[in-house]
């Protein structure tokens, strides 16, 4: 487990992995997949139970792909998906971001997805990361902009919502509107930029309207978000009912939708 002071804003409740498990490397890092070449090593840091891992692996074979976590629950959930039946290419590992249990330059390609919006010090982060990829390496980052989400229709339960949010992950000392962010901090951790880009996730269509809004609705109420709001006394159980029940109507209602905004920058190190 990672000795870092950063608290994790979502927790690993079921609600939380419910999201995790649907991501892909096609709706989570599309804008990697170009750069990608059979036989690079790639380091995915932050890999919760691992699906785009898993994708990235079957991309680079023969070349090997690590997944690290801090939370050790989560890379024995990821263990446990692959089982014998998934890739050779691939291993699971606890890690921590700060201190990435690796050699200098010994990676090619470094990815790092909705990551950085949880840290207290992202700078770092990136810096470590910089060290373990090989001269002319790559980094691929994506993280969301909460601040840029937009739905319909409005609900001042909504807005209250992703106030609650912000101030939570304030408190946390993390930046829920990281995407913003990106290119900065990429730059100041001593990367050379090649591109940015930015790319969404809608909720439109009644089953994604469901999906997504019965996510909320549950991580409201489930998961670290409520217990940290009311530890913090920003908020009470009557309240994250109400949020809660704000998710599953505005999915119900026909027309509907949700728009999750992202940054993704690409980056190189430079040769050395």
């Amino acid at each position: 487990m990672s000795n870092t002071p950063d608290r994790y804003s979502h927790g690993h409740h079921e609600s939380v992995l419910r999201s995790h498990v649907w991501r892909t490397a096609q709706n989570s890092a599309s804008f990697l997949l170009p750069h990608l070449r059979a036989g690079d090593t790639l380091l995915d840091v932050g890999c919760g139970p691992g699906t785009i891992t898993v994708d990235l692996a079957s991309i680079v074979e023969p070349g090997h792909v690590t997944g690290i976590d801090r939370s050790a629950e989560v890379i024995e959930k990821a263990r446990a998906d692959v089982g014998s039946n998934g890739p050779g290419n691939v291993t699971f590992a606890v890690g921590d971001v700060y201190a990435l249990g690796f050699e200098d330059d010994c990676f090619d390609v470094v990815y790092a997805h909705q990551v950085l919006q949880h840290l207290t010090d992202p700078v770092a982060a990136l810096r470590e990361m910089r060290r373990v990829l090989r001269p002319g390496g790559l980094l691929a980052v994506r993280d969301a902009d909460y601040s840029a989400f937009t739905w319909f229709p409005l609900d001042s339960r909504l807005d209250r919502w992703m106030e609650l949010y912000h101030q939570i992950t304030s408190r946390n000392g993390a930046d829920a509107d990281a995407g913003r962010h990106l290119a900065a901090w990429v730059a100041s951790a001593g990367f050379s930029l090649v591109e940015t880009s930015a790319a969404t996730w809608t909720f439109e269509e009644p089953d994604e309207r469901s999906w997504w809004g019965g996510l909320w609705a549950d991580r409201i109420l489930h998961s670290e978000f409520g217990r940290q709001g009311i530890e913090y006394g920003f908020t009470t159980t009557q309240e994250l009912s109400s949020l809660s029940d704000a998710f599953r109507q505005w999915s119900e209602v026909n027309g509907a939708t949700f728009h999750v905004e992202h940054a993704e920058v690409l980056a190189r190190t430079n040769e050395r």
